[in-house]
């Protein structure tokens, strides 16, 4: 093997064309509503044969059809009209700048594992990295001064194929970046710019190279890492060869690679940012590469941590296990020796702030989390039940308290929007529906389009969708020579005049992709009503070592080959960011079926009410948040049960009695052809969903809730070389080793023969501190109701220092006054807060004993 260095040679572009190349380069192309004419135009087919990829499209492109386009004045039009918008966006005042004037300059990191920006960059395998790419595309929207870090996978997640037996096999295309809408970024001298990661521990030591490539999103960069490069050894040119790919090991690896690599790339261009925002756990250890690079300036340890805690957010993604990577020490020493070497650490220091007792393992998850100053969920229902998986991690703290708070994820509206809606949107409310806008009111006025109207557009999307569903099925069939009649067969699969119910997401088991599958006497009975009938739609990849999901696609197969099934329930292959689109634009039910509480937030569905298909959901994930009686529908009552079984049960009990009773009556009865009452659920959709669960309002939130307060309280924490980093360490120091004496020795209260509401009750409590000021504490009577043994809803009341009793005791003070319902109260002390972003940020409490 030797070296040569590749190229990408474009075709030369009429001085006219001269900004195509740059427009390429650029995804800003791939949300802005009819941009990509620009390019569809010069040659429909090649464009959609090549997935839609600019770079790849104008390689491929005959010169002859650019130079007849720089004459065409129709294209030129076109051409002109998308140069002018595309400056207009990048030099137009953006909502940052004029919210936040003084911190445009201040620049916030965005570490993910994965991002689905396009179906050309396939580096993004389910939610988390479309989430990741919406992120980034608001974000450019609104204006943040944001930069964002991730691996380049050589063969992305991978392309699904079913073969003749039903059964999913993974292919891994081997990407050739240099035709991709991506750039390696050149030092000074115009050489590649490469930065190292070191990897040393028992029996193995070697550094790895790491190339980065820029992909630009709009006013973002995305900076990419990539392994594949001459200077490392050929097992390591394959540590970015797959997104979530090879064993335990590379996991790791590829996580070493993501945080430290990350902190080091961004370092290596001159990019400083202020905040660092870790998109699930799998980037956290660039908290320890920053940890190293303070220690290695000079700071302590421990004032380290107060400056990369306070300019970290955290947001974690799942409520499921094998979502929380865990890695065992005994590994971890094999990668890490040298490094927490330079961190002035011993071994046991270097494991503890991450190590899970109930797991026992290394768990990146508490890694990120205890060096960050905010931890979000992504709903309400998963805030909940992420603060129900810390528990154990804040004992004595109630649940409700637990320092992770909420951000419930949204979707990118431009991205996930029809090309007729947008024609229409604009019709009605101007651009006043899109990101950087966007408000109940304009959502209101869309509500109003008249109904012979949406239902003419719904048609639409819907004919488009079975058409590619049906595409794609003859695919299948001609790449595993099926006969004429075989693939002729196809012709009549999926009618348009049919109720048409869609679930595409990943396939894994708590998705229960299978709850249809219950009762196929029933399903039978649906699928061929001669007057009413119903077609399901399923797509989705299951991760390739997951057996279970992987069956359940053979199931679903297998099922849709028998007769009473055949073309009525399909399987659709190879399910990315193209055929999402197409399926949430064209369905007339968007099925949602998770095991309760195991989804965090899911998106799909609001991409689905934004085009007007109607969501059928079980209550979890945002449906809770969302849902309101009108704008959908709900498969059972948000109750868990015990098992999965008796869950599985009830749950498809309820999915097939909301389908007959309610769904498909209300889809088949019409008005002049017209269904009047699913136009009302459509509007009703539009009314209640988009101005809330979109990445707009979602950016908008981490940017005024996080991203600020954490560049002012890095500013504060850094300044007079790092004083209040070292006050607020030497503070905790203080109180975690004096908190043993803390204790509540009495408490004295009131007792009202007849307690009435409105009433107060004078408390007083005798207090231990020790050698902790009474300053330093707060004590305060928790009032809340009284429910199930357990005291809720709590509300604290401060109680006042009225007397120091000696022998570091003091007496403490408060009232109380009385609501209606079943109450209870108690007292407790924890520390001060003044210091701290949120109150339990140190975890400490005394609660009053028995009284």
């Amino acid at each position: 093997m030797f070296f040569f260095r590749s190229l990408a040679v474009m075709p030369p572009l009429p001085p006219a064309l001269a900004k195509l190349a740059v427009l390429a380069k650029n995804f800003w192309w791939s949300w802005e509503p009819g941009a990509d004419a620009v390019f569809r135009w010069l040659d429909e087919e090649l464009w959609d044969n090549l997935h839609h990829n600019p770079v790849a499209f104008l390689l491929s492109l005959p010169p002859e059809k650019l130079a007849e386009a720089a004459q065409n004045p129709e294209y030129m039009e076109i051409y002109e009209e998308c140069c002018a918008r595309f400056e207009k966006y990048l030099n137009q005042p953006t909502w940052f700048d004029q919210t936040f004037p003084d911190k445009k300059e201040r620049v916030i990191a965005y570490l993910s594992a994965e991002f689905g920006i396009h179906e050309c960059l396939p580096i993004y395998s389910g939610g988390l990295g479309l989430l990741a790419g919406d992120h980034l595309k608001a974000a450019s929207d609104l204006g943040l001064p944001l930069v964002a870090v991730g691996l380049l996978y050589k063969f992305g997640y991978f392309n699904q194929e079913i073969n003749p037996e039903g059964w999913q096999e993974a292919r891994y295309p081997l990407l050739n970046f240099y035709k991709m809408p991506i750039t390696p970024v050149t030092d000074g001298e115009g050489r590649e710019l490469e930065v190292q990661v070191e990897l040393s521990g028992q029996n193995i030591c070697r550094t790895v190279s790491l190339r980065i490539w820029e992909a630009t999103v709009g006013r973002v960069k995305l900076y990419l890492l990539d392994s594949d490069t001459p200077r490392n050894r050929v097992e390591d040119r394959q540590l970015t060869g797959r997104l979530y790919g090879g064993d335990h090991e590379m996991r790791l690896v590829q996580e070493i690679l993501l945080g430290i690599g990350g902190v080091r790339a961004l370092r290596a261009m001159g990019i400083e940012p202020v905040v660092w925002h870790i998109n699930e756990g799998h980037a956290a250890f660039s908290v320890l590469e920053r940890l190293r690079e303070l220690v290695s300036e000079g700071l302590e340890l421990e004032t380290a941590r107060e400056v990369v805690r306070a300019s970290t957010i955290f947001t974690t993604h799942t409520p499921v296990p094998a979502g929380h990577d865990i890695f065992q020490p005994e590994l971890l020493s094999c990668y890490f020796e040298h490094f927490y070497h330079q961190g002035s650490l011993n071994w046991n220091a270097f494991v503890a702030p991450a190590y899970d007792p109930d797991r026992q393992g290394y768990n990146m998850t508490l890694l990120a989390h205890r060096h960050a100053s905010y931890t979000n969920a992504v709903s309400r229902l998963h805030g909940e039940t992420t603060r129900r998986m810390f528990f154990h991690i804040y004992p004595g703290i109630p649940e409700a308290e637990i320092p992770v708070t909420t951000v419930t994820n949204g979707v990118h509206i431009e991205t996930w929007v029809a090309p007729e809606w947008v024609e229409r949107f604009n019709r009605v409310a101007g651009d006043k529906w899109r990101t950087p806008y966007n408000s109940p009111e304009v959502w209101e006025k869309i509500a109003k389009m008249p109904a012979a109207e949406i239902w003419s557009v719904r048609k639409e999307l819907k004919a488009r969708m079975l058409e590619k569903c049906r595409a794609r099925l003859l695919a299948q069939r001609q790449r595993y020579f099926a006969s004429p009649s075989q693939q002729e067969e196809i012709e009549t699969y999926l009618p348009p005049d049919v109720l048409t119910v869609v679930f595409a997401r990943r396939f894994t088991t708590y998705k229960r992709a299978y709850l249809l599958l219950r009762d196929r006497e029933r399903l039978a009975r649906l699928v061929n009503d001669p007057e009413q009938p119903v077609q399901f739609i399923f797509a989705g990849k299951a991760h390739p070592a997951d057996r279970s999901g992987q069956e359940i696609i053979k199931q679903i197969y297998d099922l849709s080959q028998e007769e009473p099934f055949r073309g009525k329930v399909t399987f659709v292959e190879e399910y990315d960011i193209e055929l999402a689109q197409c399926l949430v634009q064209g369905a007339d039910v968007w099925l949602n079926t998770p095991r309760r509480p195991l989804e965090a937030s899911g998106t799909s569905g609001q991409k689905a009410v934004l085009n007007g298909t109607v969501h059928l959901s079980i209550l979890d994930g945002w449906w809770p948040e969302a849902y309101n009686g009108k704008n959908g529908f709900a498969v059972g009552r948000g109750e868990v049960l015990p098992d999965d079984t008796t869950q599985d049960y009830y749950d498809s009990l309820s999915l097939y009695a909301v389908l007959e009773d309610v769904v498909i009556p209300a889809y088949y009865r019409r008005t002049h052809g017209v269904p009047r009452d699913w136009i009302e659920i459509i509007r009703e959709g539009w009314r209640s969903i988009p101005h809330y669960f979109n990445t707009g309002r979602m950016v908008k939130e981490y940017a005024a809730r996080f991203y600020v307060p954490l560049m002012e309280r890095y500013d504060q924490l850094v300044k007079d070389n790092y004083a209040a980093a070292r006050r607020v360490r030497d503070f905790k120091e203080y109180l975690t080793q004096n908190w043993p004496a803390v204790a509540v020795l009495s408490v004295t209260a009131e007792r009202p023969a007849l307690p009435v509401a409105g009433q107060t009750i004078a408390v007083a409590a005798t207090v231990r501190l020790g050698a902790i000021k009474p300053e330093d504490v707060v004590v305060e009577i928790m009032l809340g109701r009284s429910k199930d043994w357990q005291l809720t809803e709590m509300n604290g009341v401060r109680m006042e220092l009225t007397e120091a009793l000696g022998d570091a005791t003091y007496r403490f003070s408060g009232t109380i006054t009385l609501t209606q319902g079943a109450l209870g109260y108690t007292v407790r002390v924890r520390p001060a807060d003044s210091m701290f972003v949120h109150p339990f940020e140190l975890p400490l409490i005394a609660w009053a004993p028995e009284f």
